[in-house]
Order: C-alpha cells, then sequence, then structure tokens
C-alpha cells in the first residue's frame, strides 16, 4: 500500500475484519492500475447505555484494581494501542473503525454515583481512561471525564489518570482541589521527541513537545505528575529512553516508567501493514527485535512478561532505563489516600448532616 494511499491524520491504514467476524473482504488487484479515491472518513457517535462504569481487574502487572473507561475507541489512532482489539467485541474493525466508531457512555455520572453510593462499596483508587484516552478530542464536546471527575471531586474519591492530551489543562481546576488532598495522580504517555514520527504514529494526539508543556503546567499546580513511555518500539524509540527521561524530569515529573511495545491479536498485522507504508527498510528488524522479545512471536500475554519482555533487549532496555531513573533522582509519586471518602446520596442531594 503506498504512503498516498494512506487517509491523512489515521494511524491505521485500513479496516481489517476482526476476529470474531465470519467472513471477510479483501483487496484485490484487477491489472487495470486504477484505484479508487479513499473516501474521508468521519466519526461516528454511538451511545453506550452500560448499567455500571466500574471495571474490576485483578492483574499483577498493573497498580490499580478499578478503572473507568468514558469511551470505547480512540480518535487519537495510536497504530500501537493495545486497546484496538477490544473494538471486535463490538462488531467494529479495530483498525479504521477503532478511531472512527466511538462508543460514549453519556450517563456516566450518574452510574458512577449510584455505584459509589452502594452500602458494600469499598474505596480503592479508580484509573480514569486507561483502555482508551477519556481527554481524546471528543471529549472537549462530551464532556464525560470531566462529569466523572467532578463527582470523584465531590466524594473525595482517589483517582488516577493517564493521557496524551493537552485537553486536561481545562481540568487543572478539579486536578489541583484533589491534588490538595492526596486524591490524584496524572501519569503524560511520551513514547518520542521525533514530530514526524509522533505524526504518523499518533497522528491525532497532541504533539510531543505540548505533552512536555502539560507535565510543567500540571506540575505548576501542585498536582502529582509522572511520564510513561508506552510503548519502547525497538529501531523506532528505543534510542530516546534517556532523552525521554531527561526532558519528563526537566518538565517536572515526578516519576517515570515504560512499557515495551506489546501486539495483542489484531494489532500485530495492523502494526505490521504500518511499518510496510511508512518504514518499510525498518520494518523486519523492528518484528525481528520484538519476537527476540517476546519469545519467538509478536506477543506474549504471560502476566509478568508481557509489559517488559525477556531476553538481551528487554533486558538492556529495563537496565538503561534503572540507570538513568536511579540518576536523575525521581522523587516518586505521593501514594493515593483514601481516607477522605465519603459516598454519595443516588439522588444527588446533599446529606442532612454534611
Amino acid at each position: 500500500m503506498p504512503r498516498s494511499e494512506t487517509r491523512k491524520g489515521r494511524g491505521a491504514c485500513s479496516n481489517p475484519a476482526n476476529r470474531y467476524a465470519t467472513y471477510r473482504v479483501e483487496a484485490f488487484d484487477d491489472g487495470w492500475g486504477s484505484h479508487e479515491a479513499l473516501e474521508p472518513l468521519h466519526r461516528e457517535l454511538v451511545r453506550d447505555t452500560s448499567r455500571s462504569v466500574i471495571t474490576r481487574n485483578d492483574s499483577p502487572d498493573v497498580p490499580f484494581h478499578q478503572s473507568i473507561n468514558p469511551y470505547r475507541g480512540c480518535e487519537h489512532g495510536c497504530i500501537y494501542c493495545f486497546a484496538r482489539p477490544s473494538h471486535a467485541w463490538l462488531g467494529h474493525s479495530p483498525g479504521l473503525d477503532f478511531e472512527t466508531r466511538l462508543h460514549w457512555k453519556p450517563e456516566a455520572a450518574a452510574r458512577l454515583r449510584e455505584e459509589l453510593a452502594r452500602p458494600g462499596y469499598r474505596c480503592q483508587p479508580i484509573a480514569l481512561g486507561i483502555n482508551t484516552d477519556g481527554w481524546q478530542p471528543i471529549e472537549r464536546e462530551l464532556r464525560i471525564s470531566r462529569s466523572l471527575l467532578e463527582v470523584l471531586c465531590e466524594t473525595r474519591h482517589p483517582v488516577s489518570i493517564v493521557t496524551k492530551s493537552a485537553l486536561i489543562e481545562r481540568d487543572i481546576d478539579l486536578l489541583a482541589e484533589l491534588a490538595r488532598d492526596g486524591l490524584v495522580q496524572v501519569n503524560v504517555s511520551l513514547t518520542t521527541l521525533d514530530r514526524p514520527l509522533a505524526r504518523r504514529m499518533e497522528p491525532r494526539a497532541a504533539a510531543p513537545q505540548r505533552r512536555l508543556r502539560v507535565i510543567e503546567r500540571l506540575a505548576a499546580e501542585g498536582i502529582p505528575v509522572g511520564v510513561l513511555m508506552a510503548p519502547v518500539i525497538p529501531f523506532l524509540t528505543d534510542s530516546e529512553l534517556e532523552t525521554l527521561l531527561d526532558a519528563a524530569h526537566a518538565a517536572g515529573a515526578r516519576e517515570a516508567g515504560y512499557i515495551l511495545l506489546r501486539l495483542p491479536h489484531e494489532v500485530a498485522p495492523l502494526f505490521d501493514e504500518w511499518l510496510a507504508v511508512h518504514y518499510p527498510e525498518r520494518r523486519k528488524r523492528v518484528l525481528g527485535r520484538i519476537r527476540d522479545s517476546r519469545g519467538g512471536r509478536l506477543y506474549d500475554s504471560r502476566f509478568g512478561q508481557r509489559m517488559t519482555g525477556e531476553g538481551p533487549f528487554a533486558e538492556l532496555i529495563a537496565a538503561r532505563f534503572r540507570k538513568h531513573h536511579r540518576a536523575l533522582g525521581f522523587p516518586g509519586l505521593p501514594p493515593l489516600r483514601c481516607d477522605r471518602f465519603r459516598a454519595p446520596s443516588p439522588s444527588g442531594q446533599l446529606s442532612l448532616f454534611d
């Protein structure tokens, strides 16, 4: 697929069938040398009427047990996004559908209030917008993530956030209020400082330098902020590891972490196709190094391995990260507090004794 045939502003190059589909459609060259013009893709919104919004997990690889995802699908269009396969559960393609057919939860704040008000609820931190970014472009109009933050702020409930969007600056008023009571942590996702690479790899996310300004702004407002270098991609971004740590530390990040590239299910062929279009000369080396770090496969789902990989390359990345992290002296993010929580009334009415 020539680069001229890819859609501007989109990460995926195609819209393959998901793994549950009963049939597949493939392009076929009829030999006439003609190509139909690619139609522009428009955003499609689908209402999600889920009766609950808190998702729970027991994975030892993630530092949270509760999460909320205001949206399914993500306009940022990051080609490496591990969440792409989740769109298959909705009957959509993890390719271009993931970037354009977005499910949103209009009653998310009301459902959260109901769940927090249940007598058996026990407060523990909630991770907001983990599967897909809660501050992706559509949030500017729908404001679902802000409405959830308002409930969390009202109930003094601890929350952690990962985002690569500058839109989070809109909600500094709520984040600063939560920070005063030790109730919030924000991690800004940063993959590269190479703007052309970022434009191809994560086309609708904030530019890398803009994300560094987000870190500066949050830190200046007293909001605990860290950086998450995810993913680290061999032969594309791994050489920037120390540079990214330096830049994030200088901007005010208190902590840093990284994740080695993950290619579950449909992400692997989508990423392979993207490499063939944008970086064909590096394709074999990138995929070969990934296999070296994943037991000969493109993905290893085992707990303890899926985030960091194994083998010489993975060990080298881990050693480089530990050494530079230690040299910079990141102070760490303060722990989130759960003792401030006060359960809401399901109706939103204030208690007589508050």
